[in-house]
């Protein structure tokens, strides 16, 4: 059962001739001659696009192929090889085999056609995804406010403001199709990013005469935005707007205002809001840790940074790069070269490895200290580190211990 199951799984199988298979009293013996050499298949195709480097041959490979529904449906695939193209700077490429695939039976179903629309986007080909969008009737495929969602997300990486404004207006004189509250958090969260919240705030208020209901993405991009620009009375009023029309904060939310007390030098408010975090049920993430042990370190308060620390343990999280890079960095400047180096060393059995600096800090302070054996220990790590330090990065941290 074995030998049948491998040779269905490889399709390898041995021909032997009709005469000698068939039932028959008379005794048979079989020669070299019986047998003929085993069949094999040819490599498969997604096998060779992943294998193949040279980008007009990747081309060449994939147009071939663009009837295979093993390749055409692996998104993987896809993506991997319009990354390529993209990274080899080979944009007609990308072009053929794109405009391609939407005269193809799949051209016509809108799902294909929005991940055309996102290819196109990250090969940074913005104007193709959205004449994409434009002529997706030209193939015989509806749009519908999916296929808009995925324009708008590739426009609004581009930050053009009058790109951005220019469609909208023309997707409400031109098409049969309305926003919803996706393509609005987009649109927002777009503004913001472009520096212009107040711009982003008005089209809150215009989504909800449209009738849309604004949800916590909404209310959380518009407030982190605010924050970032030390606007604090807009964000804490959003805050307030949002709680009072019955939109609960999320994760997302808290931590942008973590973050901006923080920013303040308010430490102890960021301490005591992640405490409201825990009552109202919303349980601290790496990111809400990491920016508490921040304040109080930057604060001046390690001793409330090392209990913050150990409560992350106790609620049954474990440090991300950052915590170690924080803790070591402020651990060293306070002289607490031994939880240091302790920090250091967890960190780097992680493969996780803090900034040059900081190392070069620590074992500046553990060669002070007499702690040598801990210096070079911290050393060994580093020469394991894949991908591994620069020579250059090398011989300034081993020229700390040659001091000694």
């Amino acid at each position: 059962m074995l030998s049948l199951r491998l040779g269905r799984r490889f399709r390898t199988y041995t021909t032997i001739p009709a005469s000698i298979t068939s039932t028959s009293k008379t005794k048979t013996t079989l020669t070299a001659k019986d047998f003929k050499k085993p069949l094999t298949l040819e490599e498969p195709a997604l096998i060779k696009l992943k294998a193949e480097r040279d980008p007009e041959k990747l081309f060449h490979l994939f147009k071939a192929n663009a009837n295979n529904r093993l390749v055409i449906e692996n998104l993987v695939a896809f993506e991997d090889t319009v990354s390529r193209l993209a990274g080899a700077g080979r944009f007609d490429y990308i072009e053929q085999l794109l405009e391609h695939q939407k005269a193809l039976p799949q051209g016509r179903r809108e799902g294909f056609i929005m991940r055309i629309i996102m290819l196109y986007g990250k090969a940074g080909m913005i104007n193709h995804a959205i004449d994409t969008f434009k002529g997706m009737h030209l193939y015989g495929c509806d749009r519908s406010v999916k296929s808009l969602n995925a324009a708008l997300k590739v426009l609004s990486h581009s930050r053009d403001l009058d790109a951005f404004e220019s469609f909208l207006c023309h997707i409400r004189c031109q098409f049969d199709v309305n926003l919803d509250i996706i393509s609005m958090n987009i649109i927002i969260d777009a503004l913001c990013r472009m520096g212009i919240p107040d711009k982003a705030y008005m089209a809150m208020g215009e989504m909800e005469k449209s009738g849309i209901t604004p949800d916590v993405i909404t209310y959380t991009t518009l407030i982190s935005s605010f924050y970032k620009l030390n606007r604090a009375e807009i964000g804490n009023g959003l805050w307030n707007l949002m709680v009072m029309r019955g939109c609960l904060p999320n994760l997302a939310t808290f931590n942008a205002r973590v973050q901006f007390l923080v920013h303040k030098g308010r430490s102890w408010q960021a301490n005591s809001l992640m405490g409201m975090m825990r009552y109202l049920g919303i349980s601290p993430d790496e990111v809400t840790f990491n920016l508490v042990i921040k304040g109080f370190c930057r604060s001046g308060y390690i001793d409330m940074a090392k209990r913050v620390y150990s409560s992350l343990h106790d609620e049954g999280y474990k440090p991300n790069a950052r915590i170690y890079q924080t803790m070591m960095h402020y651990l060293c400047k306070e002289g607490e070269f031994d939880m240091a180096y302790t920090m250091c060393k967890n960190s780097m059995e992680k493969n996780w490895f803090p900034s040059i600096s900081s190392i070069c800090q620590l074992l500046q302070g553990l060669q002070a200290t007499g702690k040598i054996e801990k210096a070079r220990f911290i050393l060994s790590l580093m020469h394991k580190k894949v991908p591994s330090f620069s020579s250059n990065q090398m011989g300034i941290m081993e020229s700390v211990l040659k001091k000694s």
